[in-house]
């Protein structure tokens, strides 16, 4: 059993947050993968196939609770969520069970109730005595709509028959469908149920079907959650007697239980469930007495110690529709570590009840305006361009400072990017590249064609009592070894525009800017020729044998027609004007190393073949820097289409690149083709008419952009 103990996990950058939950067994490689590139997110296009009208995808934060145990399991809870109090007060909770053996939940069935209400009844007394005597019959009936759920060992269980008057004095009948859904969420299976057995229903009752349709009141699956927690008697009974008020207050009431949704609603959202439905059917089973009340119960037991308790309808999936087209649902269910739908139940209520917990020992103690004003120190903090690498710092500082406001953000981001003296910090700034002819003949020394992503990268220095980064070890390691500067007390902050892993240069970009800082900072006396051979050094240890074009682009930042047949040869290339670029790249991450290995194999197998496709290549770049330099774009945009068939005949291109270049073309590019590595990544298109269509089109696709024009911005 993995343990779900993760102590200081805040204080980790989201990489070793990943690494780590991959490390205990929480996430498989193929899902740390995933999250790593940003694959978990639903794209545009498939969200436009699961509701109407789409114009995008709106993004919350997915963070995780660790420390949980329910029913001696080890659990981690997805959350997604924007308030940082929820995340922080779930995990402390869930630690602080963990003493008492964690949390107990029971249940005693987890079904779902179909409604059919029948009005207009000529004898409601026979209509009632005819469903009853029909039982047998309707469930057979009901059990026919979904077969294969009766091999799964649910279906229908119960026919039942309840009488109400409407308004205006009309009988009124519901006959319930109680159904087993298994490990589904069930509403359109319980619909389908409903719909197939109305007309022998109206029938049987000599009435009218009014409605047909599942209940949200999940009264049929009560799971009842239990934890024990040691406290001081003075934090024990404030948090009683808050409990008690929310007993008898139904105002109080519905914000005490607002803070337990704030966990059970957050956990929904993160493995693909109704929490719309879960939260109508909490709230009328809040006021099932007839009143509004808490949903909590908070005592002292004969030791002294508080006990809780919650009892929350819930009735979840763990498989459907929505988890197989939403990958970040999917990513967030294995997360939980849960194996069926009444795991995942038990899991939801423990957290509803760690969630009041948290908030009602904040109220008893420090108040609860703590945790929102940490929200709206982040807030401010994100919006005055707080750098990553500062980020905590800079909200921590916000927050001691009493002055939670933009300006004093601004003026602590400034503080800490000042040294001693009171001068900036070492800062520097590299270019990213888009190579527009000639990928992978390169390797082969033939001629490449690329082009500045001018100051895409910037990295400041920022003194410090250690060496801090969020950057790969062996990679800093790597630059102070080529610089000769291991032991500096420095935070390295890195503000890249760059995607990673999509053939744009940024891990060259990261480390010129790196070398240019420490340059700077140690004043080094370094030329960019020496800049370059140590990002190029860098370079070899990410992608094992480069062909060195995306370091010195970094470096030297200009349009340049880069070979190294005979050592390196660079011809700089004085343009009039830059040509109307715009780079587009999708979910899929390309590893340089792997498909220069998958190339370079190719060619063992076909030298002769594949040294044909690099001398076309090569050719192409010749012929298209003249054409750059004239902005012959007609002739360059031929010579890039060309150059994609050749990369994807050598086995580089992909269907989504494929997908991404017919695209660009089809909405005005005269020429696209993929743009680095291959496998993956990015694709650059020509766009002589502007990028604005172009751009939309991606977009609406689900792609991101870049443009590398005047006429627009990323």
């Amino acid at each position: 059993m993995n343990d779900s103990r993760i102590s200081g996990l805040y204080r980790l950058g989201v990489a070793e947050r990943i690494a780590k939950l991959e490390e205990l067994g929480w996430l498989t490689p193929a899902d740390a993968a995933r999250l790593r590139d940003g694959r978990h997110i639903l794209s545009t296009a498939a969200a436009d196939h699961m509701i109407e009208n789409v114009i995008g995808v709106f993004g919350l934060p997915l963070a995780i609770a660790p420390n949980f145990i329910v029913n001696g399991r080890e659990h981690i809870v997805p959350l997604v969520v924007e308030e940082p109090s929820i995340t922080a007060g779930l995990s402390a909770a869930a630690a602080m069970a963990r003493k008492s053996g964690g949390f107990d939940v029971t249940s005693d069935s987890s079904l779902l109730i179909g409604q059919v209400h029948v009005t207009d009844m000529a004898d409601v007394d026979h209509a009632i005595g005819a469903v009853r005597g029909a039982k047998a019959t309707l469930i057979e009936a009901a059990n026919a709509v979904h077969p294969r759920l009766v091999e799964r060992g649910g279906g229908v269980r119960d026919i039942e028959v309840r009488l109400f008057a409407l308004s205006d004095g009309r009988p009124l009948l519901a006959v319930h469908v109680v159904v087993d859904t298994c490990d589904a969420m069930g509403a359109n299976l319980v619909n389908s149920v409903c719909e197939a057995i109305a007309p022998e229903v109206a029938d049987l009752c000599n009435g009218r079907v009014a409605l047909r349709i599942i209940s949200n009141l999940a009264d049929r699956s009560l799971f009842t959650a239990r934890v024990r927690y040691t406290l001081s008697a003075e934090e024990r009974d404030a948090i009683v007697t808050a409990n008690d008020i929310a007993c008898v207050d139904p105002y109080r009431a519905a914000t005490h239980n607002k803070g337990v949704m704030n966990g059970v609603d957050a956990l929904a959202i993160a493995t693909g469930n109704d929490w719309r439905a879960i939260e109508a059917g909490v709230h009328a089973h809040a006021a099932a007495a007839g009143r509004y009340e808490a949903l909590t119960r908070w005592q002292v037991d004969a030791d002294g110690m508080l006990v809780g308790e919650i009892k929350l309808p819930l009735k979840v999936g763990t498989v459907g529709g929505t988890l197989a087209n939403n990958p970040a649902a999917a990513l967030g269910l294995a997360l939980t570590g849960v194996e069926n739908a009444r795991e995942l139940a038990e899991l939801m209520a423990a957290v509803g009840l760690a969630q009041n917990f948290a908030a009602l020992r904040a109220l008893a103690t420090s108040g609860i305006q703590a945790g929102h004003m940490k929200l709206h120190a982040r807030s401010l903090a994100a919006s005055a361009g707080a750098p990553d690498a500062l980020f905590d710092v800079v909200v921590e500082q916000l927050i001691d400072s009493g002055e939670v406001k933009a300006w004093k953000a601004r003026e602590i981001i400034a503080a800490l990017q000042a040294d001693d003296t009171g001068h900036e910090a070492a800062g520097a700034s590299a270019a990213g590249k888009v190579i527009l002819l000639g990928e992978h003949g390169v390797v082969y020394g033939r001629h490449a064609l690329a082009l500045p992503i001018p100051d895409a990268v910037r990295v400041t220095l920022v003194e410090a009592d250690a060496l801090i980064h969020d950057l790969p070890e062996e990679f800093v390691d790597c630059l102070l070894q080529e610089l000769g500067t291991q032991d500096v007390g420095v935070r390295i902050v890195v503000d890249s525009q760059l995607p990673f892993g999509k053939g744009l240069g940024s891990s060259a970009a990261i480390a010129v800017a790196i070398a240019r800082a420490f340059n700077a900072h140690l004043d080094l006396g370094l030329d960019d020729e020496r800049i370059n051979e140590v990002a190029f050094a860098s370079e070899k240890l990410a992608h094992g044998t480069p062909s060195g074009i995306d370091n010195t682009l970094s470096t030297y930042a200009q349009p340049m027609l880069f070979s190294k047949r005979d050592g390196l040869q660079i011809e700089f290339l004085e343009l009039d004007q830059l040509p109307p670029l715009l780079i587009a790249w999708g979910e899929e991450t390309g590893k340089t190393s792997d498909l220069v290995a998958a190339v370079r194999a190719g060619r063992e197998r076909s030298p002769a073949q594949f040294d044909s496709v690099f001398d076309q290549m090569d050719a192409l770049s010749r012929t298209g820097a003249d054409a750059l330099r004239t902005g012959n774009w007609g002739e360059l945009g031929v010579a890039m289409n060309l150059c994609h068939g050749l990369l994807n005949a050598i086995g580089v291109s992909t269907p989504d690149l494929e997908r991404m270049v017919a695209l660009a073309r089809q909405s005005g590019a005269v020429g696209a083709k993929l743009t680095g590595a291959g496998g993956g990544g990015s694709i650059v298109a020509l766009c002589p008419q502007g990028t604005s269509e172009v751009r939309a089109a991606m977009r609406a696709a689900g792609y991101q952009t870049l443009v590398l024009t005047n006429e627009d911005t990323n």
